[in-house]
């Protein structure tokens, strides 16, 4: 069995929880800048001291509304400063975080407070408000309900100032390691919801060996990052904390739509995203080149960034004119790339899917070292990350100090360490099947180097099995389709079939100006998009492209382009936008089944040719 443990590179510290993380900030950093908030188009400092002095404020306002120690309180709201603000006064309180996704159903809602056993709610929103009051009458046992939107937070900040500091720091240290930091739920994409009990260890450790792994990113000069990936998520979350621990300057973005003059105004020197981000990035800036006459500069200076850096990851030496070009296309398109996302950025870290070697090249020659990464909500985020000196494109880099990774049985890969969770809340059947003699069984199928950097392959429960017996993983054909601009999600299908196919949707977002610099009226509708022979001949292009890394019997030899959207709203994809395999299957059973049982390549069922 292959396995890779390495070391931790910090020793533990089982009584600290995770406001000592704060406390050691304060000590040694009052005035640094620990985030900084919009106000009247400019970013205003909040320094490490007034954060714990704001903190502690809030902490006294939940202790004089009644909060013990061990309640759990639901809260949803956007990705904010305040969001962080109630995740601390919370663990200052005693009580425990149960996290909700600003997008959640009042079903979904109802599951999370109710197998958690809450006791309260926070909600940023009236929105937020309403979603929890559709299904308040079947949750008897939540006795507060705090509404931000009216004020919440200063009322309770109001209310607590006869809580003594004394009283605050008794609860604050109540906690060692192994206590319950937070429960947070998996996002569902394999059946219901389960509530990970994550410790006060798992975030402390991690961050302090994550922290002295990624010292060239979380240390450099003036550090800084713009958090705009849900916090109710555990990668967010995560680096939330650690850059308390490591002092770095954070802002937030709650609406993606504005996220290019954020970075602009803000200018972190680091990121935090999904390969989907840096797929629209790059996108929008090949179609905005398209639609001023200059896509062909923008594809040759693509080639040449994606050429430039394999070349270098290779160790070889770098042609003269490749030299000349990339120097050309670097004042060109490079610079102006850089400038958009503020101009400062020098790393970005990224998780949840695999980003693809392509772009993984294309941004490392823009000087932007992308640290591709892995883990899931039950290893506390990541469980693996490239590091900035040393990195290998293409794979999600070695295990975290205090962290092992091996691969069991069908190469499925398993984790132990310092971040692996300590159970499903009230599910020991869940508990003991996850686990194989203390390593946490993820359902991802991976393979190492030599070096121990880890490649993911694919998801173990993924896995098709054709009608002819060939094994076919889906995420690999999904990632290259998905790359095209008009494309924006797809799912790959045929277990127990005749052959692969897929199911295909367009990008709102992406599509107007493709129709655009295609000739095409911008405002065509999803519905006659899917059926236009323009728009399904780029799908196909795509199609084909995936299929070129594939066997004929692994590749997608039918498609269809479905006239709908898939979102987290719908309930197709998870608020870290991974596709929601079951659903998907179960509400489009009718055009699965339609791939294998239409005669012939209808409009939208293009068949691949050979």
């Amino acid at each position: 069995m292959v396995a890779f443990e390495v070391p931790a590179i910090v020793p533990a510290a089982p009584q600290d929880n995770i406001t000592d993380l704060l406390e050691q900030r304060v000590a040694a950093t009052p005035d640094r800048a620990l985030f900084s908030v919009p106000e009247q188009g400019r970013w205003r400092d909040i320094t490490a001291a007034q954060f714990r002095e704001q903190v502690i404020a809030l902490a006294k306002g939940f202790v004089a509304a009644g909060l013990e120690p061990g309640d759990k309180v639901g809260f949803i709201a956007r990705t904010t400063y305040q969001w962080t603000l109630v995740d601390f006064a919370l663990f200052y309180t005693g009580a425990v975080m149960v996290p909700i996704y600003e997008t959640s159903s009042p079903a979904q809602i109802q599951w999370y407070m109710e197998d958690s056993g809450a006791v309260a709610l926070i909600a940023e929103s009236g929105d937020h408000f309403a979603r929890f009051d559709e299904v308040a009458s079947e949750l008897p046992n939540i006795r507060t309900v705090w509404q931000m939107h009216l004020g919440a937070l200063d009322t309770l900040v109001a209310g607590g100032t006869g809580v003594t500091d004394e009283e605050i720091e008794r609860r604050r240290t109540i906690a060692n390691g192994d206590d319950i930091a937070t429960l947070i739920y998996t996002s569902g994409s394999t059946g219901r919801p389960k509530g990970c009990v994550l410790t006060h260890s798992n975030f402390v450790e991690l961050a302090r060996n994550s922290a002295r792994s990624l010292d060239e990113v979380v240390h450099m000069p003036g550090a800084s990052t713009v958090l705009f990936i849900t916090t109710a998520h555990v990668f967010a979350r995560f680096i939330s904390i650690l850059d308390i621990h490591a002092g770095v300057r954070t802002g937030h973005e709650p609406d993606t739509r504005n996220l290019v003059p954020t970075l602009g105004s803000f200018k972190p020197t680091f990121l935090l995203a999904v390969p989907r981000v840096f797929e629209k990035v790059y996108n929008s800036a090949e179609q905005k080149a398209e639609t001023g006459g200059k896509g062909k500069i923008f594809r040759a200076a693509a080639a040449a960034a994606i050429e430039h850096s394999t070349l270098l990851g290779e160790g070889k030496k770098i042609p003269f004119g490749l030299k000349l070009r990339f120097a050309l296309f670097d004042r060109l398109v490079y610079a102006k790339l850089r400038e958009a996302m503020g101009g400062n950025v020098k790393y970005a870290v990224s998780g949840s899917a695999p980003l693809g070697a392509r772009l993984g090249h294309f941004f490392h020659s823009l000087g932007i070292h992308i640290l591709e990464g892995y883990g899931l909500t039950e290893t506390t985020a990541p469980a693996t990350v490239n590091q900035a000196t040393k990195s290998k494109i293409g794979t999600v880099g070695p295990a975290l100090p205090g962290v092992g990774i091996r691969l069991g049985q069908d190469d499925e890969i398993q984790v132990r360490g310092i971040n692996v969770f300590k159970e499903y809340w009230n599910n020991p059947e869940a508990t003991a099947a996850a686990f194989d003699d203390g390593w946490f069984k993820t359902g991802d199928i991976g393979s190492f180097d030599t070096e121990g950097f880890l490649t993911i392959t694919g998801r173990k429960k993924e896995i098709l099995v054709t009608a002819g017996g060939k094994n076919v993983s889906p995420a690999p054909l999904e990632d290259v389709i998905r790359a095209n601009p008009v494309v924006g999600q797809v799912v790959v299908v045929g277990d127990q079939r005749p052959f692969i196919g897929a199911l295909v949707t367009l990008d709102p977002e992406m599509l107007p100006t493709w129709l655009a610099n295609n000739g095409l009226p911008k405002d065509m509708s999803i519905t006659d998009a899917a059926k236009n022979e323009r728009v399904i001949a780029e799908v196909q292009t795509a199609v084909d492209r995936a299929n070129k890394n594939v066997s004929r019997a692994e590749s997608i030899r039918k498609f269809t382009i479905l006239p709908t959207e898939w979102t987290e709203a719908s309930g197709h994809l998870t608020p870290k936008l991974s596709i929601k395999r079951n659903v998907i299957m179960s509400d489009f059973a009718t055009d699965v089944e339609e791939l294998y049982t239409a005669p012939g390549a209808q409009t939208t069922n293009v068949s691949v040719a050979g």
